[in-house]
């Protein structure tokens, strides 16, 4: 006998919010988030817990009305005001960056002993437009140039530095960055004391691409053209790692080569290119720099979306092997999966409207923050989904119960009244099922039928 449908649904609801529940409180229970924000300065002064007001703003993003609409629907029940809640978003005491960091540091240890130990890990940079469609009163709002459009925007540039083993990508931190020329500067650049955790925090946002690693087992840092210069190269190597980067195709950049400075493009035009079905059309080896010059391997293939043209690869580390070299680059495609997870699932730009940098960046630490909880729990569940079909696992009810389904329960429930009242015979209650069915219009009971046959 098919349950009602009211108790179905309630009960899916309360199954999905004990999963949910479960998920949450495992991944803060694991990785000690409570510690982990004593450690970042997020401390509360008095009144309700910090961790309260984070569980809330992480776990917002899986309800379907922000706080706004929360209070106005009387669906906000929590122990704190709004007040309260942008007080912790706004404390420019709290160091975000460092918390990302010790968090992503946690996690990479528990998907460490995982994979096994010859596999390659590597750091990815690259950074994404964080666009604001208004930045007048927005502090440090500027206008930004998108390397995806080619045109300016209003924003910030998200500058992210991730970790990844070739399965599971975590990002490690990241940093809103403003334009370093007062011309593009369109909001407020509010005054701060120069020694506290602010100012150090709107000077990064300032200054040129950064980022910083913390405690991470990497072999490589993984990089695309607009990070590929010679210089970048060599402050890499100074860090004692290797790099692997499409390089950028200018006439500006040059490469020794057999004695001689010459462009990408001059390399590839007089040296012999392989034939056949080999994966990679060049290789060969070069200097890279200036003054202090390191050694490097540039390998050129052809692009799978124009044969007639070619990318190039440059590796720093000169005895790895062309296909490795291929392998390992294409690693870094889970930073591109991840800006998209976040824009498009876990609210990254359409959240947070608020105007203080401070909190900002305490809103891209926390949806950082969830992406690393769905990363971890599709590890741990070996689930070979991508992460925007694990958010609406997360998220979706059970499914509207269809008007097949609907019917045959109506059918089913004047059945059993018949028989309770009348007690008819077999033949007779066949007799009234197939005379009540017959004078059914006929999508009714095609519907019926295809309800009968799946279930």
């Amino acid at each position: 006998m098919p349950i009602s449908i009211l108790p179905q649904d309630q009960n899916g609801q309360e199954l999905f919010n004990q999963e949910l529940f479960n998920a949450i409180t495992s991944f803060f229970h694991t990785f000690g988030i409570g510690n982990l924000l004593r450690k970042c300065n997020a401390q509360k002064e008095k009144g309700v817990p910090v961790l309260d007001i984070f569980k809330y703003k992480l776990c917002n993003v899986f309800a379907d009305r922000s706080m706004y609409m929360q209070q106005k629907t009387g669906a906000f029940r929590e122990a704190f005001s709004k007040n309260t809640f942008y007080r912790f978003l706004n404390d420019p005491k709290t160091n975000w960056l460092r918390f990302t960091t010790l968090l992503s540091k946690k996690v990479a240890d528990k998907v460490i002993p995982l994979t096994d130990d010859a596999r390659v890990n590597a750091y990815v940079v690259d950074d994404s437009l964080f666009e604001r469609t208004s930045c007048k009163r927005t502090e440090l709002g500027s206008k930004v140039f998108d390397h995806v459009s080619m045109k300016y925007r209003k924003g910030y540039r998200l500058m992210t530095l991730g970790w990844t083993d070739g399965n599971t990508f975590l990002p490690v931190n990241s940093s809103l960055l403003a334009s370093s020329k007062e011309d593009n500067l369109i909001g407020p650049v509010c005054d701060c004391d120069g020694r506290s955790l602010a100012a150090k925090r709107r000077r990064l946002a300032q200054m040129k691409k950064t980022a910083q690693s913390a405690g991470h087992h990497a072999d490589y840092v993984l990089f695309d053209t607009w990070f590929s210069s010679p210089a970048q190269l060599i402050a890499v190597k100074e860090l004692g790692l290797d790099s692997i980067a499409m390089i950028k195709k200018s006439s500006r950049i040059y490469y020794e080569y057999e004695g001689e400075l010459l462009s990408i493009n001059k390399i590839f035009g007089i040296c012999k290119k392989r034939r056949g079905r080999s994966k990679y059309l060049l290789s060969v080896n070069v200097m890279v720099g200036k003054d202090h010059k390191i050694p490097a391997k540039i390998v050129c293939v052809r692009n799978k979306k124009n044969k007639k043209d070619w990318i190039a690869f440059i590796c720093t580390a000169p005895d790895l092997s062309e296909e490795e070299i291929i392998r390992i680059y294409g690693k870094r495609w889970q930073i591109e999966v991840f800006f998209k997870t976040c824009k498009s699932y876990l609210q990254l730009i359409t959240e947070c409207h608020s105007l203080s940098y401070d909190a900002l960046t305490a809103h891209v630490a926390i949806v950082f923050t969830r992406y690393l909880m769905i990363a971890m729990e599709q590890r741990r569940c070996e689930d070979d989904r991508t992460l925007g079909e694990i958010f609406f696992f997360f998220t979706d009810e059970l499914a509207d119960i269809t008007f097949g389904e609907s019917f045959r329960i109506i059918i089913t429930a004047m059945i059993e009244s018949v028989c309770a009242i009348f007690q008819p015979t077999e033949e007779q209650i066949s007799m009234f099922i197939e005379m009540f069915v017959g004078r059914l219009p006929d999508y009714i009971r095609n519907s019926l039928t295809k309800a009968a046959l799946a279930a």
